[in-house]
């Protein structure tokens, strides 16, 4: 970076230090490209300090709790009790572990940071104002820009975050204390992982959806062992229902909901979650000094190298679109910084898995059976039951299955969706079969070791081929 007066200039401009950001600075750098990252809260953006890595300690925290204390049946007698503020702290150390090292890889790889807000001035420039009086802006010239700035939780009408006892997902993870009621609206995946963790925790918890099941976009064997386990640990669910308002009685609250024909609901609670997605942050950037204008969603369209509809100007993760996720802006950062650095490198979104982290998780990874079909392709699908794999027993965690998709044509792997512990990980291999174009006789001759949940992913490629041992296979 080279410093003038008032200015800078950069061969790279990274907007946002989360996932996307941090990993398109470093891959930058590390081609030889001269960078700045420019974050103005917190190096590791909303996941790594409010979302992905808080909430799964907390998930992590209250699974330990719940196993110990409901396996009566294994001959393990225990009562644990969660202290919230002991659970917290010790998730407050992972992030800072996480997020100090961020800052520590940044500077490792040469990336030159900046704390403060970016927003363009033109096409080839940026002002940086910084946080705290007196501390004035500064001008970087840059040749490329990626913009890595995120989202925020969407605000329901009637439900301000500024109000006492509305949160969204950042502020439930940082609770003091337990709600005795706590109320969920949105049944999607942030609100079906924190509805469990605070019923596991021991909150009375009521979860509202306006649409017709937990996580909707979800098939429905898939949904139906999730919410069936999330009811079991007491978790009340109120279907086709939209939160309208809520009171301070001085008691409690009462949240109002209006069915889609008018019929009005009331339910009690202490503190109100509101999870129903969230917006990309462009308000910031200053877009229309580059004539860069969000689509009716609010995304910044990219082609297949990251790039929006002006040259100079990159846009990855959240910001970007769809899919909303941690690992999708590391892939995209990847991808945009190589471009940037004349690399002939391409987006390709087959292989990136969706993980729902309740209990069971859920993880799936390219196309389901009904989208391989409206694909064209006429699919060959192999699925094996978690009930008859020995490592999921004795785990004492048997409900879910592992189904591939394939195509009839060549048996090249086209999907896979998993309901099982640990899901997360084993989706990996399934999205690596997909990456380099395996078949399922790849996956079904590949030694599992034994007894591992792994052999569920082998098991349903063989039941595809009609050749499974531990379950009967699928007429072919």
């Amino acid at each position: 970076m080279v410093v003038g007066n008032n200015t800078t200039s950069t061969d790279v401009l990274v907007i946002g230090g989360g996932p996307g950001g941090y990993v398109a600075a470093i891959r930058a750098s590390q081609l030889g490209l001269d960078v700045t990252l420019v974050e103005k809260e917190a190096y590791g953006g909303t996941c790594l300090n409010h979302g992905c890595i808080p909430s799964k300690a907390l998930v992590s925290a209250t699974e330990l709790a719940h196993r110990a204390g409901t396996a009566e049946h294994m001959g393990v007698h225990a009562d644990p009790a969660i202290d919230l503020q002991g659970v917290i702290n010790w998730k407050d150390d992972v992030v800072e572990q996480l997020t100090s090292g961020v800052e520590k890889l940044c500077k490792g790889n040469g990336v030159n940071l900046i704390e403060g807000t970016a927003e363009f001035a033109d096409e080839t420039t940026a002002r940086i104002v910084h946080d705290g009086e007196g501390q004035g802006t500064q001008a970087i010239e840059f040749e490329h820009a990626i913009v890595a700035t995120g989202s925020r939780p969407i605000e329901l009408p009637g439900f301000p975050f500024t109000d006492e006892h509305v949160h969204s997902s950042r502020e439930a993870l940082a609770f003091d204390h337990l709600p005795d009621r706590l109320l969920v609206v949105g049944a999607g995946y942030i609100g079906m992982e924190l509805a469990t963790v605070f019923a596991t925790a021991g909150s009375e918890v009521t979860v509202v959806e306006q649409l017709n099941e937990a996580l909707p976009t979800y098939e429905d064997d898939i949904t139906r062992i999730v919410r069936k386990s999330a009811s079991d640990r007491g978790i009340e669910f109120n279907f086709g229902e939209a939160a309208s308002s809520y009171e301070d009685t001085g008691h409690g609250l009462v949240v109002e909901t209006e069915s889609e024909d008018g019929q009005v609901s009331e339910y009690e609670c202490d503190e109100i979650l509101v999870a129903v997605g969230r917006r990309p942050v462009t308000d910031t950037l200053g877009l229309d000094a580059i004539g860069l204008e969000p689509d009716e969603n609010g995304f910044l369209p990219t082609d297949d190298q990251a790039r929006t509809d002006v040259e100079t100007v990159f846009a990855i993760g959240d910001v970007a679109g769809e899919p909303m996720l941690a690992h999708a802006a590391m892939h995209e950062g990847h991808v945009a910084a190589e471009v940037a650095a004349g690399e002939p490198a391409a987006l390709d979104a087959r292989t990136i898995p969706a993980v729902v982290f309740t209990d069971p998780e859920v993880a799936t990874v390219g196309l389901t059976e009904a989208e391989a079909e409206s694909a064209g392709f006429d699919p060959n699908v192999g699925e094996f039951q978690l009930s008859a794999n020995g490592r999921a027993l004795t785990r004492n965690e048997s409900n879910g299955f592992v189904r591939v998709v394939a195509s009839s044509d060549g048996e090249f792997i086209l999907g896979a969706q998993i309901v099982s512990p640990d899901a997360s990980e084993l989706v990996a291999e399934l999205g690596l079969a997909i990456e380099i174009g395996a078949v399922l006789e790849d996956v079904a001759a590949t030694v599992h070791a034994h007894p591992t949940l792994s052999e569920a992913v082998k098991e349903a490629a063989a039941n595809a081929r009609g050749e499974a041992i531990h379950s009967l296979n699928r007429s072919h």
